[in-house]
């Protein structure tokens, strides 16, 4: 399955898997006909989607630096020329920005306004974008679905802050995150909060997905409150699975994360 496309009467939203396990995303208003694209793992099977669609590309949003999220830029915009978005803060690692970005930043596409979240933790410098009209949230690997990014710079105080802020979206939020490591996920999830109803009929619903080789991702912001244990550290049941009653939430999250890691 190359793609998979979400649509509502103001918006499209299309999945486009990119390398062995990445996704990028195409955002449609549809009244302008302004076209987003939301990382750029390689250039081949966006532009075929664009091209499929007769779509021509408007902006280029970037999330963090990380190869498997920039480096088919320059293959792409030759044939697709677009301003492309990215963090003030990264910049110095991100190719050349026409548009550089902050904590609290918002702009247009077409009639939907974005608005910039720095979620820092994956990476410093890592920035979410948020479509309050499209009910959309691009968090490439901060958020993601059934788990977050690894921290391969940030602290646990900085992603356990950044995923409080992204929890704060309203339920119906799409969470688009960046790869698809949902299966793996919920094993980890499920080792540390068993007994949980909704993670149980989640993680065989993702298995049934994955044999016929359909996409996990986008997820809802609902679902991954009641599911993702790093959305969850206040549970009683995980806190009782870890031996952290009294423990404050963000050292919660910090021995999810570290036991993820060992996972």
């Amino acid at each position: 399955m190359p793609s998979q496309t979400l649509e509502t009467d103001r918006h499209m939203l299309v999945t486009i898997a990119c390398l062995s396990d990445n996704y990028a995303f195409l955002l449609q208003d549809k009244k302008s006909g302004e076209v987003a694209l939301i990382d750029v793992p390689e250039a081949a099977p966006i532009k075929a989607e664009l091209a499929a669609r007769g779509w021509n590309l408007d902006q280029i949003w970037l999330t963090h630096h990380h190869y498997d999220h920039v480096d088919g830029l320059p293959n792409l915009l030759p044939d697709y020329p677009a301003r492309v978005y990215g963090a003030a803060a990264d910049a110095h690692r991100l190719p050349d920005l026409d548009v550089q970005l902050s904590e609290g930043d918002r702009f247009s596409l077409g009639d939907t306004e974005v608005e910039v979240l720095d979620v820092s933790g994956h990476t410093v410098g890592h920035i979410a974008f948020y479509a309050p009209a499209a009910k959309a949230a691009f968090t490439a690997d901060s958020l993601m679905a059934l788990g977050c990014g690894r921290l391969f710079e940030g602290t646990p105080d900085q992603m356990h802050a950044s995923l409080t802020k992204m929890a704060a979206w309203p339920d119906d939020t799409l969470i688009c995150s960046g790869h698809e490591y949902t299966a793996s996920n919920a094993k980890f999830a499920l080792s540390v909060d068993p007994d949980n109803a909704a993670l149980q009929d989640r993680a065989a619903q993702i298995a049934e997905i994955r044999a016929q080789g359909g996409f996990t991702v986008p997820s809802t912001l609902e679902l991954e409150r009641a599911t993702n244990p790093f959305l969850r550290s206040h549970d009683p049941q995980i806190r009782s699975a870890l031996g952290m009653l009294a423990a404050e939430d963000k050292e919660v999250f910090a021995e999810l994360r570290g036991r993820k890691d060992r996972f």
